[in-house]
């Protein structure tokens, strides 16, 4: 006995997972309703679930091969599609509960390259078994395609981001021409396979797109990741989409498109915060070297000078308004609960204390605002640069807890350097910076950094961690 599930209400239930993937993107736009848009995007992904399954459970499926419709049973195959959403649910549990906040960007790299094979694999099994028509030829290989160059361009940005891979960019001579030849062969190999379906063209495009994503990935320096891992977000979005055409499933292509393109807007707002082209970001390493004619590189000058938690308290309390500039580091030291402490001592003396997040601080877009929000900080004090970086001048501190480039004022100042017309934190026009490091090594850019030398800096070198908790313990002694 056969039991169709009314198309109508399939359909309906896309639509309302559809939506409910709008809100959850809505929601998630600012900290204050981040959580609300997860439910929708929970609650939406469960519907989209029951309902691609409810739509397939216990009926004949129609192929149509050479003109001849025949009747698929796939019913039966739902114990498999079971163990595989169990299977996935509880390593995914396993997963989110061990991973740490320092590890979250080169997860969601790693997760993305999931989808990337999930696209491969979906198009093969297409082609497996049947010559499909031409429409759907096209459909399959821009998904494998597309596919297959987030499958390897995310597989490095997890190792850059572990460290496994050198977070340098590699720049091959004449990569330019290198990517060009690669995608005139992509073109060729789709002609051969949508041709007459041969196979072999969809088998050398496929390796082809790994090729180019590992060249388009492996060309881009360390200070650039975050906006690769944005932009990998995005492929993730098209590749599903595409996916979407060549299954006839509209919730998939709609969804992939939400996604496709929030994270191409995303990185669009990324590079100009970082006074990058993103297409210097797309097709990698261009701009990556300092022009010809530029001057050879300034030199920092003056000596650092420390300060220790004593000393730092003191001045905390003597001061009016203060700023937290959070970077990596903080991540790394697990220091946000501290620096939370921390603001809550100081706002409870009076001291007007803000967070100014760059847009790029961390390796992950909105790393730094996750991590304050897990340890309870306000929302209306978390500010962005755009919405704070005026307000230097009138600072009597200035805080930066692990961060680097995102400070740099060779940025400003420094035209032969990487991150020359970057906007940063203009920190060092406080009456005080304080720079808690664990060294002063460079930043993830690999470049030094001037603002450890100037005359109103002093560093407070140490875990992000053990520093703040010592200088909250001497506030409170004091």
């Amino acid at each position: 006995m056969e039991f169709h599930t009314s198309e109508a209400l399939i359909n309906s239930a896309y639509i309302i997972a559809a939506v409910l993937f709008i809100l959850s993107l809505r929601g998630l736009s600012s900290q204050e309703t981040a959580r609300r848009g997860n439910l929708y995007g929970i609650l939406g992904m469960a519907i989209a679930i029951g309902a691609t399954l409810a739509s397939n459970s216990g009926i004949l499926h129609a192929v149509t091969i050479d003109g001849v419709e025949h009747r698929v049973a796939v019913g039966k195959f739902h114990y498999l599609v079971f163990g595989a959403i169990g299977g996935g649910a509880v390593i995914g549990a396993i997963m989110a509960a061990r991973v740490g906040m320092t590890q979250m960007p080169e997860l969601v790299a790693l997760l993305h390259s999931f989808v990337g094979l999930a696209a491969v694999l979906v198009g093969y099994s297409l082609d497996l078994h049947a010559l499909p028509p031409l429409s759907e030829r096209i459909e399959i290989f821009i998904d494998v395609w597309i596919g297959a160059i987030t499958l390897t361009g995310s597989i490095l940005a997890f190792l850059k981001l572990r460290g496994s891979v050198s977070g340098k960019p590699l720049l091959l001579p004449m990569r330019h021409a290198i990517n060009v030849a690669l995608v005139i062969g992509s073109i060729i190999a789709a002609y051969v396979y949508c041709k007459d379906g041969t196979q072999y063209g969809l088998q050398f495009g496929t390796a082809i797109a790994c090729v180019l994503g590992i060249h388009l990935v492996v060309a881009i320096g360390g200070a650039d990741m975050p906006v690769v891992v944005s932009m990998l977000n995005s492929y993730s979005g098209w590749t599903a989409a595409a996916a979407g055409f060549m299954l006839n499933n509209d919730l998939l292509i709609i969804t992939g498109a939400l996604v496709g393109s929030s994270g191409a807007i995303l990185s669009y707002i990324m590079c100009k915060a970082m006074n990058r082209s993103i297409w210097n970001v797309i097709f990698g390493g261009f701009g990556a070297a300092p022009p010809p004619t530029a001057k050879k590189a300034q030199q920092p000058a003056g000596e650092v000078q420390d300060i220790d938690a004593a000393a730092l308290a003191e001045k905390l309390s003597e001061a009016k308004s203060v700023i937290i500039v959070p970077g990596y580091g903080m991540a790394v030291g697990r220091a946000q609960h501290a620096v939370r402490e921390l603001t809550e001592v100081l706002r409870a003396r009076g001291v007007n204390v803000r967070f100014a997040i760059h847009p790029v601080a961390g390796r992950l877009p909105g790393h730094m605002n996750v991590l304050l929000a897990e340890a309870n900080v306000p929302y209306d004090i978390v500010l962005e640069m755009d919405e704070i970086n005026a307000d230097f001048p009138h600072t009597d501190v200035a805080m930066v807890i692990g961060a680097n480039d995102i400070v740099n004022p060779a940025a400003e100042d420094d035209p032969t350097s990487p991150i020359a017309g970057m906007p940063v934190l203009q920190v060092w026009k406080s009456k005080l910076v304080i720079v808690n490091k664990r060294s002063r090594a460079a930043g993830y850019a690999g470049i030094d950094n001037p603002l450890f030398y100037k005359p109103v800096t002093r560093m407070l070198f140490g875990d992000a961690k053990d520093a703040v908790e010592k200088v909250v313990a001497a506030l409170k002694a004091s």
